[in-house]
């Protein structure tokens, strides 16, 4: 005989995998669908600059590999923090992202208490789009041919040669900074507004030397109106084949890179985190892109997972965190 309870067993059974299946189809459909609109990328800085440039050479060649379009929006404003901002608190969907840079998520969190965001928590961190080799550069007066010769005139003229930087709490002072507690030596800061008046400065020779990102001192190193003594870079580079990298001379530390990243809110699910990853990866490989990468002063990206660049970030976060505070560094 048939037990009396096992028809309406089975037809609840049913139901239950019924509505798990219903369930489940808003991620599968998510995963499939994403992207169905534009995305909007924002470049937390003026129309121009380093980071607008990688944002644009990535734009087209990104919209394509996701079948979508890549709008660009310049929000710049205190220094990367406006645009940062207004994508930190946008709905993480995948619509809205960010060009990140030291500048907005390294020096700015460092240097500024007022942000409303926090470059960890508030943003997932994708992947790195380009690094940019630094470079520590001199005007064409100073009488030290290497980078030794360099350091030994620091030594015998404390606090005599200027150091040129973008403002203060910029990379360009974080780095120099660095550098003279590796070596430990002294030189006197001269703060600029912007890049424009720190090249005129080198050229001048108001201020001696800086050491900061290539692309704007190239140039005029390759016309001999500024001397190279030292790159940051893997290798040495094809345009600087006779200038060393801080690594051959025996300070790995001062070897590391800028970089230009893509990141979304935090909160952003995973599935189109990983499908922004692997587009990006894909651009980054494509036939031309580090020939494009290169005439904007660039590299092409790290391979990273956006884990290993999230613990990039916050171990530069740290290093640059102690320097800040032993070498007393405040904002104007």
């Amino acid at each position: 005989m048939k037990h009396p309870i096992a028809a309406p067993s089975l037809a609840r059974r049913s139901l239950v995998l019924a509505g798990l299946g219903a369930a489940l189809l808003p991620l599968a459909a998510r995963a499939n669908a994403y992207p169905s609109r534009p995305i909007t990328l924002v470049v937390p800085f003026p129309a121009g600059g380093s980071v607008d440039l990688i944002g644009r050479i990535y734009a087209e060649a990104l919209g394509k590999a996701l079948g979508t379009t890549i709008i660009i929006e310049n929000r710049d404003g205190a220094g990367g923090a406006i645009g940062s901002q207004r994508v930190a608190r946008a709905k993480p969907d995948g619509y809205t992202l960010v060009a990140s840079s030291q500048s907005s998520h390294l020096a700015n969190p460092l240097m500024r208490n007022d942000l409303g965001y926090d470059p960890i928590k508030d943003f997932t961190s994708i992947s790195q789009l380009s690094r940019t080799p630094n470079v520590l550069v001199t005007n064409i007066d100073v009488p030290a041919k290497t980078f030794a010769e360099f350091v030994a005139l620091l030594k015998a003229r404390p606090d005599e040669l200027h150091f040129a930087t973008a403002g203060i709490g910029s990379m360009g002072q974080l780095n120099a900074e660095l550098m003279k507690n590796t070596v430990q030596v002294q030189a006197m800061h001269v703060p600029y507004r912007g890049g424009a008046p720190l090249i005129n400065a080198l050229l001048s020779n108001q201020a001696q030397f800086a050491l900061d990102n290539l692309a704007p001192f190239l140039p005029h190193i390759q016309v001999g109106k500024m001397r190279a003594l030292a790159v940051a870079a893997p290798k040495r580079l094809d345009a600087l084949p006779d200038v060393p990298t801080f690594a051959e001379l025996g300070y790995p530390v001062l070897n590391s890179m800028s970089w230009i990243g893509l990141a979304a809110p935090a909160g952003t699910p995973d599935d189109i985190i990983q499908k922004l990853l692997a587009a990006v990866r894909s651009v980054a490989r494509q036939d031309g892109m580090p020939q494009a990468l290169e005439k904007a002063g660039a590299l092409p990206p790290e391979d990273q997972t956006p884990q290993q660049f999230t613990s990039m970030m916050s171990e530069r976060l740290a290093l640059y965190k102690d320097l800040i505070d032993r070498a007393g560094i405040r904002p104007e």
